[in-house]
């Protein structure tokens, strides 16, 4: 049933030319066209098809939902390549075939509408775009451990100039969950568990697709991004997927809200309404969250688009389709993921016109004007790219986009442990020259295994894995490696040395069942992954009996290289391993980047994003937990195995002194250091901590700031991290109810600590109060 639309209504379109544009067209449309607008119903990869002469066609599934519609609202995956859609590369949009794949997509929905208006084009791109052929970037867990949100930036903006040239409008990306619990399957989509951390890789995110004030959406080289999941669906209980967030207001707000207003303040074009609750109330129905909060409090003017099929998930909830509909574009929804609810506005608008009719052309405005910044808005100032050449034909940003992911990978796998073999004098990495290795485990030649989630299948030559790069790389730096069975007790005991890559996977197998989002279901070898939850956080059944066996059969160093999604106990292969290198899903660059640490082609500069816990039944541990968890456990009395920044290199720093000082309303922390003797340059993460006292809440220690320090072999430099000091006091609690604020300052770097007390009197001078080691 449809219903004539009420006279148009356009609210605030102010001085804003898209908006202005936005709300012409949208003065043309019906209530039922409008609704059409918010939604996005279709699975991208049925809306074409290739045809026996090899070209490129729209399917009648695309062809009706535009009829239903008189246009479409937004197009879900055109281009992902993966194991849910099936697409690969016999019967994928190759990179040659995505701009016109998408031209035709466009102009056929701008064909068949009344007003001109095209479709936006909507793809996942958590770490690169989810499309055949398109450059990966390691996982945002591997992102965060080089703590470089500079770099990051660089490989986000060359993302984004590949997905505009396909014709993309809007970019999913994962940047706003929170590392809470390494039970959770979808750990490797946080940057780790430090907010600021996450505020700051979101900011860069935003800033490198879309550019500062959203300066490349306005050239057109950059994609619009819609941040996900709002809000703090890391928080679910047990690690479990979409489950309760039991969380209080200033939990909420001092923990998974940073990154998301971060996202905002950059400019981002949209944010995802998670699946899970918060206190109960689900997101996609959170008033308070999506309109008071989001566009009252920050000043939101994006779009906010609901999780696959959430607004459906709520149905039990409120009673019936109609009144899930109701209740999300209430809250704030303005675009379905393919919702059966959100097609039924219309019957909610007539059961509650007073309420739902401006709310529907407050969202529809909100779509329209996202569209004009596209282009997509008649034939003035239409912007689309032209049709691609084939990669070999023309320049791409290919190299720039390989090159900044191998940068990525390189500055992101940690050192946990470097330590001589029994008898040896030296460090067993890197591996010396003139030796005979041996690379083996269950991982050694796995390249799916260092991808991550969300990835298409590479082209068969972009498959390199740790074994193949090492065997073939070990020759130039004066080393032999062969392959050989962990098993083969004799091959390892007549090696120099022996690498055994472990670890896990959330690689996505053509049999494997899916749910009706796309998440892993039912049985499946991956152990990471959406969907992929598990109860205990440990390394895969046999890999430590593997690692546990070649110990006793090696006569030299055992180096393990731990392949991971997720923070896993490691306490077993720490104890049986003269080194360890810790790898978060590193991309398709993996195989090369590592084999050139173990080789020492370079060192290894990463640091944990993340604490590891010692005991799968000390879980979750977290490094800015209010009371900490050692001692508590008469079974475990030290549940951490290694904490938020830890992390070493084949060259250390040596500290010559750091020392605190208040520069008008910031705190400087600096700090002297030199390279450590030898031949290898001194690196390390200067990381600021500051717990605050006073008020009725338990305060707890957090990341505040931090700088990467890198100091040439046998120089010395000052490192330098700038602090505003409301962020490490409590500005917010009155000098006459505590006469001084307080914080205890905690600076680390290359495994020391110093404490410092930072006071603010009743005048309203900061001064920094002493100093311990």
């Amino acid at each position: 049933m449809t219903h004539e639309a009420p006279a148009p209504r356009v609210h605030g379109a102010g001085t804003d030319p898209a908006r202005r544009r936005a709300a012409e067209v949208m003065a043309g449309m019906s209530l039922h066209e409008r609704v059409g607008q918010l939604n996005q119903r279709l699975l991208g990869w049925q809306a074409v098809e290739r045809t026996a002469q090899g070209a490129w066609r729209t399917t009648d599934v695309l062809r009706e939902e535009v009829d239903r519609w008189g246009g479409l609202g937004a197009l879900y995956g055109l281009f992902r390549a993966d194991a849910w859609s099936g697409r690969g590369w016999a019967d994928g949009i190759r990179p040659e075939e995505r701009a016109e794949v998408a031209a035709l997509v466009v102009d056929e929905v701008r064909a068949a509408s009344g007003q001109d208006v095209g479709p936006l084009l909507v793809e996942e791109a958590p770490h690169g775009h989810q499309a055949l052929g398109a450059e990966l970037l390691p996982v945002n867990l591997a992102v965060g451990a080089t703590w470089d949100d500079e770099l990051y930036r660089q490989a986000s903006a060359s993302v984004a100039t590949s997905l505009r040239a396909d014709g993309v409008h809007l970019a999913l990306l994962s940047t706003l969950d929170l590392l809470q619990d390494p039970r959770w399957g979808r750990s490797e989509e946080c940057y780790g568990e430090v907010p600021a951390l996450a505020a700051r890789m979101t900011e860069a995110a935003v800033v490198g697709m879309q550019g500062r004030d959203r300066s490349r959406l306005a050239d057109g080289t950059g994609v619009g991004v819609v941040l996900k999941h709002f809000a703090a669906q890391g928080a679910g209980t047990g690690g479990r997927n979409g489950h309760s967030a039991a969380l209080g207001p200033r939990d909420l707000a001092e923990l998974h809200l940073p990154a998301a207003r971060a996202g905002v303040a950059a400019g981002a074009l949209g944010l995802m309404a998670a699946y899970n609750d918060v206190d109960g109330v689900p997101c996609v129905a959170n008033r308070a969250l999506l309109t008071d909060l989001l566009r009252g409090e920050w000043g939101f003017d994006g779009l906010v688009m609901a999780d696959g099929l959430a607004v459906d998930r709520i149905v039990e909830q409120v009673g019936d389709p109609v009144a899930a509909a109701a209740t999300a574009l209430h809250a704030g929804v303005d675009l379905s993921l393919w919702d059966r609810s959100f097609t039924m506005l219309e019957e909610a608008v007539a059961q509650s016109p007073d309420l739902l009719a401006r709310a529907v052309d407050e969202a529809c405005l909100r779509v329209l004007t996202v569209k004009a910044r596209a282009g997509l808005l008649g034939p003035v100032d239409d912007v689309r790219p032209a049709p691609a050449e084939p990669p070999e034909g023309r320049p791409t940003d290919r190299p720039a986009t390989g090159d900044l992911s191998l940068a990525i990978a390189a500055r992101s796998v940690v050192l946990l442990r470097n330590e001589p073999a029994a008898g040896a004098d030296r460090p067993a990495l890197p591996v010396a020259p003139g030796g005979r290795w041996v690379v083996t485990g269950p991982r050694a030649d796995d390249v799916d295994a260092m991808l991550g989630d969300y990835v298409a299948p590479l082209a068969p030559d972009r498959r390199v894995s740790v074994a193949d790069a090492l065997v073939a790389s070990a020759g130039a730096r004066g080393a032999v490696v062969e392959r050989a069975d962990a098993d083969d007790t004799a091959a390892v005991a007549a090696a120099d040395g022996v690498v055994v890559v472990l670890g896990g996977s959330s690689h996505r197998a053509y049999t494997d069942e899916f749910a009706d989002n796309g998440a892993n279901a039912g049985q499946t070898a991956a152990d990471c992954g959406e969907g992929v939850d598990i109860a205990s956080p440990v390394l895969p059944a046999g890999q430590v009996e593997t690692l546990v066996a070649v110990r006793a059969a090696a006569r030299g160093p055992v180096v393990a290289v731990v392949l991971a999604g997720r923070p896993y106990v490691l306490t077993d292969v720490v104890a049986h391993a003269d080194a360890v290198l810790l790898a978060f899903y590193p991309g398709p660059g993996g195989g090369r980047v590592i084999a050139d640490l173990l080789l020492g082609v370079r060192q290894p500069v990463g640091h944990l994003p993340v604490m590891l816990p010692s005991h799968p039944g000390a879980i979750p541990v977290r490094d800015d937990e209010r009371m900490p968890a050692e001692g508590v456990y008469r079974d475990v009395p030290q549940p951490v195995l290694a904490r938020v920044g830890d992390g070493t290199g084949y060259g250390g720093l040596d500290v010559r002194g750091v020392r605190l000082r208040v520069d008008g309303e910031d705190l400087v922390v600096e700090a002297d250091v030199r390279a450590a003797a030898g031949d290898w340059d001194g690196e390390g993460l200067l990381l600021v901590r500051s717990r605050r006292v006073g008020g009725l809440d338990w305060a707890r220690t957090v990341v505040v700031g931090w700088e990467r320090v890198s100091v040439a072999s046998g120089d010395g430099s000052r490192a330098c991290v700038r602090v505003p000091c409301d962020d490490i006091l409590r500005p917010d609690l009155p000098l006459a109810v505590l006469g001084a604020r307080r914080a205890r300052v905690e600076v680390a770097l290359a495994g020391r600590r110093w404490s410092f007390d930072l006071v603010q009197d009743g005048a309203g001078e900061v001064t920094v109060d002493g100093a311990r080691a």
